[in-house]
């Protein structure tokens, strides 16, 4: 697509089984399609990654995840850099890993690809977590930074068929994040704090971007906002950590 569509509205439940009906139902043998999922953080892209492969393979489309957020370095590494306090910001990851494994994705239809999860509880990435098997026909990604322009990000959206922008009003944003910074053991006043300097900035980078999306959904709560802590908590259910670490 040449520009995006206009704004679709709804819970991400109906979005994505839209979204699956007009692009994604007829994958021809053989193909595969790489879709994104971008927003600025606590927009639902977790959620709607989740939903959207569960819903293919509902119907009989095999499809898996690879994640952006499982390229966040280190917080060794980002203490060796001395950029701890701004984890989350786009330098802050492995953007070459990251578009290293969508060419591999993309090209390599021979041999079983492992992508890498983020944990909430270790607050570290968590090495080949999800398995794209040469039969898989739609891989899901979704991270903040999908149509970046610069910074190494610029390469990534040639690597992507498609990608959505999810948005969502900012004091919104904030509300869940806080919620969220909460549920993995921050005080209020750290959680407030981190998305105050850290998250709601990194929001307004993300917003710039969204005019290179094919696609924008504004959604709505529904009763499909827990369907990304599944994925959430399997990962976390596969390792232990201390409490909270930003």
């Amino acid at each position: 697509m040449s520009s995006p569509q206009p704004p679709r509205t709804g819970p991400l439940r109906a979005l994505v089984a839209d979204l699956i009906d007009r692009h994604l139902r007829i994958v021809a043998a053989g193909e595969r399609r790489v879709v994104g999922l971008c927003g600025p953080p606590g927009a639902g892209k977790s959620t709607a990654a989740d939903l959207l492969v569960g819903l293919l393979r509902d119907a009989g489309i095999l499809a898996a995840a690879a994640p952006m957020d499982g390229f966040h370095l280190s917080n060794h590494r980002l203490d060796a850099r001395g950029t701890r306090s701004r984890k989350g910001a786009p330098e802050t990851f492995d953007v070459a890993g990251f578009a290293a494994l969508l060419r591999r994705i993309r090209d390599d239809r021979t041999e079983t690809v492992h992508a890498p999860e983020y944990s909430r509880r270790l607050h570290e990435p968590i090495a080949a977590f999800h398995e794209i098997t040469p039969e898989t026909r739609v891989v899901v990604t979704e991270g903040n930074y999908l149509l970046l322009g610069d910074g190494g990000w610029e390469r990534i959206r040639p690597l992507l068929d498609l990608v959505v922008y999810l948005d969502a009003p900012g004091d919104e944003l904030a509300a869940r994040l806080i919620r969220r910074h909460r549920a993995t053991g921050s005080t209020a006043e750290q959680a407030a704090e981190w998305v105050r300097t850290v998250d709601l900035p990194n929001a307004r980078t993300v917003a710039r971007t969204r005019d290179r999306a094919d696609l924008v959904w504004c959604p709505v709560e529904g009763n499909d906002r827990g369907a990304g802590a599944a994925r959430w908590s399997r990962a976390d259910a596969s390792v232990r950590g201390p409490g909270p670490v930003p």
